[in-house]
């Protein structure tokens, strides 16, 4: 089984809030049947994985926690306390008046009692509940994010979440926060690989004290917003031969490097354990230099998921 590192993490308090690394994303497109999300689920225990990342929105929490129960049964762990969950505040819920009740409906669904790192999945509200993509312009609505953001540092507060953050937030938007927060936030999560690398973005989060998840690493490739720079990069090939590595393992050890933690998904049980193993070698500042120069994908990443409205077209002009 893989060791991973962990990363302390700040803004919790007295608890004391380590998140490994490295955790597998449960989001798939179409969505994966319960039985194959529990069986991968499964896997991933088995392979070493104990982050798992989820959201209200990807209709993956009973799937996570039903495997959840069974690797408890099976004695593949030995308390619920050996995981870390982190799940999202789906932008339908992210009313004042909502939060308390999304938190809840998200630890029912995976069966446990506390979540330990609970986000804000989009820096923006939608008017009423939605259930698939694209959606109406006029339901994307700016995020009162002072309500908001009290209802999450209440559910820390509670013992709901052991700890709070957001996603995809821009330097702006948390500079605006962090001027409000009572708890700062210990996570931005982001979209950030080889080819979409948010040098500055990531900076001012380290600046912040506020820790760096990267997801879709390899560059989203095959979704209706990603494409191939990463996996079919002829540098990133390159380097991967002269290591004897695979041209996924180069661009997650990138992000490694970059300082953040990293939600990688697969559900194929060699891919699953190959993500794992980025931390025997390490990339030469000829290697760094090379990638850094990557070509940069244009364009407003949110656009495909939510519609080219002008709030999204604000939030991606500042990545």
């Amino acid at each position: 089984m893989a060791k991973i590192p962990s990363v302390t993490l700040s803004s919790c308090g007295d608890d004391i809030l380590t998140m490994p690394i490295i955790g597998m994303g449960t989001s798939s497109y179409p969505r994966a049947d319960p039985e194959t999300a529990k069986a991968a689920i499964l896997e991933a225990i088995k392979a070493g994985y104990r982050h798992f990342d989820t959201a209200y929105s990807y209709g993956s929490e009973q799937d996570l926690g039903a495997a959840i129960a069974e690797a408890l049964r099976l004695g593949l762990i030995n308390s619920r306390n050996e995981l870390f969950i982190t799940t999202k505040l789906w932008a339908s819920f992210a009313d004042k008046d909502l939060v308390l009740p999304a938190i809840n409906a998200s630890l029912r669904n995976l069966g446990v009692e506390y979540i330990d790192m609970y986000i804000i999945h989009w820096p923006f509200k939608f008017g009423k509940e939605v259930k698939s993509m694209p959606i109406e312009r006029d339901l994307v609505q700016p995020l009162d994010i002072k309500s908001v953001w009290e209802a999450m540092e209440e559910c820390k507060r509670l013992g709901l979440a052991r700890g709070i953050g957001v996603s995809n937030f821009t330097c702006k938007m948390l500079e605006e926060l962090l001027s409000l927060a009572k708890i700062p936030p210990s996570v931005n999560q982001l979209e950030m690989s080889p080819a979409w690398q948010l040098k500055k973005l990531s900076h001012f989060c380290k600046s912040k004290g506020i820790h760096v998840t990267a997801y879709s690493p390899l560059g989203a490739a095959r979704t209706k917003w990603g494409d191939d720079r990463v996996l079919g990069s002829d540098v990133i090939e390159e380097i991967a031969v002269a290591k004897g590595k695979t041209t996924a393992q180069i661009s997650l050890r990138w992000v490694y490097e970059q300082g953040v933690s990293i939600v990688t998904k697969s559900f194929n049980k060699e891919r699953m354990r190959q993500n794992l193993d980025i931390f025997d070698f390490c990339l030469t500042e000829e290697e760094l230099e090379k990638m850094s120069h990557l070509p940069q994908r244009k364009g407003v990443t949110f656009a495909s998921l939510i519609g080219p409205h002008d709030i999204v077209l604000e939030i991606d002009a500042e990545l």
